[in-house]
């Protein structure tokens, strides 16, 4: 199926750029959350949430030819067809047959064939394409180099868009919306899973996806939801990411039952000194390193417990360019840390504190560059929130 090619929805010239230096002629993209960057936002209904499908999967695949946008073709699956009746899909070259991840692969290769794309050096992503499709790509392909383009298509998404940056926002401030009515209706008795699944209603009820609720209670640094009841006087921290529109809100905030007394209350103001220390440096122009170097040593002085501090870049992924630190809880390489933040990049900035009487202490914050500072998204709610209260 082809049609006349609409507007390409992203920076082509950048991608071009990305992949000469890359050495990559032509890109086969099959994760979901960059086959929407690439079809403006597009992601198919019917697999957002399964890929399973008979004894295959669902397998999307965007067929890039470097510096021809007008033979971009999108394989997808035969139900599409009625997305494309809706104009919800961009390229020229449509192949919207396949069922399962081999047959996809062959409708891209085909692709390549019939539209003589030279194809000597061809960039996959290698931590999502299925094994039977890799196999199929290479035995159609032998002579061609066969190299990851992640990071090539993550640099492409660094920068986000004012319609990306909405979205984050969105979805930040209504994660922020739904932990504070989590918290107004929590009371002594309930557990843990009761809840994150509160808050999950919350979170759906102001139209985003629940993807996980991180959970603490009292003194106890268990982070899973459970059967754990939560009595008078305890601490809780809610650490949750909600999905809007393919992009992440991933913020923590804090509660008690009753009244958090002058050492939680001096604790959690300490945890935000060191959140704020850690936006002070934060404009188009500074760069990662300036970040650490604000905010660790204002941790040195901790002497009860651990305290950790994690700052990371986000937007279709939990963590994505720019990757400033080699030591954190995802093992990625900090290839950014010391280049310069540019306007537009959006970071997450988590401190956390395990103590050993108070229990487990936590901000997460997300901020965007801007061209002289930094703007917070889904801001509130970062003191104290008495649980059982209107708030």
């Amino acid at each position: 199926m082809t049609l006349s090619p609409s507007p390409v929805p992203f920076d082509a010239a950048a991608l071009d750029r990305l992949m000469e230096e890359a050495g990559l002629d032509v890109l086969f993209v099959t994760s979901k959350h960059n086959v929407q960057y690439l079809l403006g936002g597009y992601r198919f209904f019917m697999f957002d949430i399964m890929d399973a499908t008979g004894l295959s999967r669902y397998l999307p695949i965007v067929v890039y030819p470097k510096g021809r946008p007008d033979l971009v073709a999108y394989v997808g699956n035969p139900n599409e067809t009625f997305e494309h009746e809706l104009g919800r899909l961009w390229p020229a070259h449509l192949r919207l047959r396949a069922r399962g991840s081999v047959d996809a692969m062959h409708h891209g290769l085909d692709h390549l064939s019939k539209q003589g794309i030279r194809a000597e050096s061809i960039g996959i992503e290698a931590g999502f394409l299925p094994a039977d499709a890799f196999e199929t790509l290479k035995r159609a392909r032998p002579g061609a180099r066969v190299a990851d383009c992640v990071e090539v298509l993550e640099s492409l998404r660094a920068v986000k868009t004012d319609v990306e940056l909405h979205h984050l926002r969105t979805a930040s401030e209504r994660v922020v919306e739904a932990m504070r009515a989590t918290f107004a209706w929590l009371e002594p008795g309930r557990t843990k899973r009761e809840v994150v699944e509160f808050l999950r209603r919350q979170q759906t009820d102001r139209g985003l996806v629940f993807e996980y609720g991180l959970i603490t209670a009292g003194k106890s640094f268990n982070r899973a939801p459970s059967d754990q009841r939560i009595g008078e006087g305890d601490i809780l921290s809610l650490d949750s990411g909600g999905n809007y529109r393919g992009y992440i809100g991933d913020l923590c905030r804090m509660a008690v039952l009753g009244e958090p007394g002058a050492e939680l209350e001096d604790a959690l103001a300490f945890v935000g000194t060191v959140q704020q220390g850690a936006r002070a440096p934060i404009r188009s122009g500074a760069t990662g390193e300036d970040i650490f170097a604000a905010a660790l040593p204002l941790t040195a002085g901790v002497r009860e417990g651990r305290i950790g501090f994690v700052a990371h870049g986000m937007g279709l992924v939990s963590h994505e360019a720019p990757r400033l630190m080699d030591d954190g809880p995802i093992p990625y390489p900090a290839r950014h840390r010391f280049h310069p933040l540019r306007e537009g990049m959006v970071l997450s900035l988590e401190t956390t504190w395990l103590h050993p009487r108070l229990g487990f202490l936590k901000l997460e914050d997300t901020v965007a560059v801007t061209s002289d500072g930094c703007e917070a998204y889904g801001d509130g709610a970062r003191g104290w929130t008495r649980a059982g209260t209107p708030n």
